[in-house]
């Protein structure tokens, strides 16, 4: 029985170093020095590089044309990456500019907006900008004033026409007493001559 236990245990444990194996020989497959990321090029040198010891320390023999192609490799990456970098840069510029011109026509909108508001809230009068409430309370002030010195203008109209009726009644009564005191005078007057006419006519003994 124990070494039916031991049987099974030594075939799962070979299976295991077997499949770990393969899936190792399958990753150092996958790795290449032309192909891939700059991270698994290094890798590839690594794995691919002679190991040996001496003076109680580990070293590896790297093949002189792996590290040329690895430089180049590393230098084309990073001039990609200055190019993407660069026209990344350039995306930004474009994109601050296009955010500063729309900020620009945000403000100048908003101030058109305020000035419109400002148009649209106020009043002109003679020249001057007003609110309209204080437009309203001036205009309505001004009515009210119009309005007092009409009624003033009737009153005194009215007034003047009273007085003017009364003149008019009292010059009548004056003309009329006048014209009696005339006539009354003229009456006098002639009764005065045809007496002394009379008085005229005795003395000379007519």
């Amino acid at each position: 029985m124990n070494n039916l236990k031991f049987l099974v245990f030594f075939f799962l444990a070979s299976l295991f170093v077997v499949t770990l194996s393969a899936q190792t020989k399958s990753d150092k497959a996958k790795l290449s020095l032309n192909d891939g990321t700059i991270d698994n090029q290094f890798e590839y040198v690594i794995q691919k590089s002679y190991t040996y010891r001496g003076n109680g320390k580990i070293y590896k023999n790297v093949e002189r044309h792996w590290l040329y192609a690895l430089k180049a490799h590393t230098l084309d990456s990073l001039n990609a990456l200055r190019k993407d970098l660069s026209d990344t840069q350039a995306v930004v510029d474009t994109q601050a500019n296009e955010i500063s011109e729309l900020k620009t026509n945000l403000t100048n909108t908003q101030n058109n907006l305020n000035k419109t508001n400002k148009e649209k809230n106020s009043m002109a009068l003679f020249g001057l900008q007003m609110s309209k409430t204080i437009y309203n309370l001036l205009m309505w002030s001004i009515i009210d004033a119009l309005f007092v010195l009409l009624l003033l203008f009737i009153y005194k109209f009215k007034n003047s026409n009273s007085v003017t009726r009364l003149t008019k009644n009292t010059l009548i009564d004056i003309e009329e007493e006048f014209e009696e005191h005339r006539r009354k005078a003229l009456e006098r007057e002639q009764i005065v001559r045809r007496q002394l006419q009379d008085e005229l006519n005795k003395q000379k003994g007519i």
